[in-house]
Order: structure tokens, then C-alpha cells, then sequence
């Protein structure tokens, strides 16, 4: 696969952090700072961002870095909401987007990445531009968008009842 060390490194963390955060939507139905796969989702996908930054097949800085940065961002604001403004409240609501959009985004560079090298020697796409990974890409957009508007209607009904 060609792989450095950092980004065998980075691979394996990012694989942690997706399988918490799917474990926490099943079982939550969002990512819960409050519970371990949420706290280990925050630190995996932290980590996974900054070592993205040290890897580019390209050279130099990239979408995919503006992607990892991006997602530091929405996870950081969203660990602020949660350690700041404690309670079911409209801050529940942010903080639950940041943390899912922040998935769907960690989303779009591994199936660019896993497409364009699975199966070693006949990777399923040919590049970013492939039609398999733009439909891949858009069944998840499209299941972010319905997860998001289950989670909004959640919390509101937690809202409500505190």
C-alpha cells in the first residue's frame, strides 16, 4: 500500500475513531462527549487530524489538509460546548452537529484513500474523480443529513423535558 510510518499511524488511530463514533451513533445516536466512545472519538480524531497534516501523496498542502484542519475546528468547538455550557440546551444541538459533521468529513478523504488503494494492485477507483467514490460519497452525505435531522429532533425532545 505504501505506506510511511506516520501514515500506517494515522490510518490505524482513524480507524478507532470511525468504529467509536459508529459504536456511539448505534448505541446513542450521536457521539457523547460525555461517554468513553465519544471522549475516545475527540482524542483519536484529534490525533488523526494533526498527523494528516503530515502527509500528502501530492506534496505539499492540500484539500485534504483543509479537510483535517477544518475538523479540528468543529471538534474543538464542540468539546467547548460541551465542557462550557453544561445541560440539555440549544448548545446540545451545535455540539451534536460539529461532532457528526466532523465524521462525515473524516468520512470523505477515507474513502478517497481506501477506494484508490483496496484491493492492493486493483483498487476499487481509479482517483478522487472516480463515479464510485462520488456515489459512496453522497449515500453518506445523505445519511449525515438524516442522522443530523434525527439528532436535532432528539435533543429537542430532551430540551423540552428539562
Amino acid at each position: 500500500m505504501g505506506l510511511s510510518n506516520l501514515g500506517a499511524f494515522h490510518t490505524v488511530i482513524g480507524i478507532v475513531a470511525i468504529v467509536v463514533a459508529v459504536i456511539a451513533f448505534i448505541r446513542n445516536g450521536k457521539i457523547d462527549l460525555s461517554q468513553l466512545t465519544g471522549r475516545i472519538y475527540f482524542y483519536c480524531t484529534l490525533v488523526a487530524s494533526l498527523t494528516a497534516l503530515g502527509l500528502s501523496k501530492q506534496g505539499g498542502f492540500n484539500p485534504g489538509h483543509i479537510f483535517a484542519l477544518f475538523i479540528v475546528v468543529l471538534i474543538t468547538a464542540a468539546y467547548f460546548l460541551y465542557a462550557k455550557k453544561q445541560g440539555n440546551n440549544g448548545y446540545r444541538l451545535l455540539e451534536n452537529l460539529f461532532l457528526s459533521f466532523s465524521f462525515f468529513l473524516s468520512l470523505v478523504p477515507t474513502v478517497n484513500e481506501t477506494f484508490t488503494r483496496v484491493p492492493v494492485g486493483r483498487p476499487l477507483a481509479q482517483g478522487p474523480a472516480d463515479p464510485l467514490i462520488g456515489k459512496t460519497l453522497l449515500v453518506l452525505f445523505l445519511l449525515f443529513i438524516v442522522g443530523a435531522v434525527y439528532q436535532f429532533r432528539k435533543q429537542k425532545k430532551l430540551n423540552k423535558s428539562a
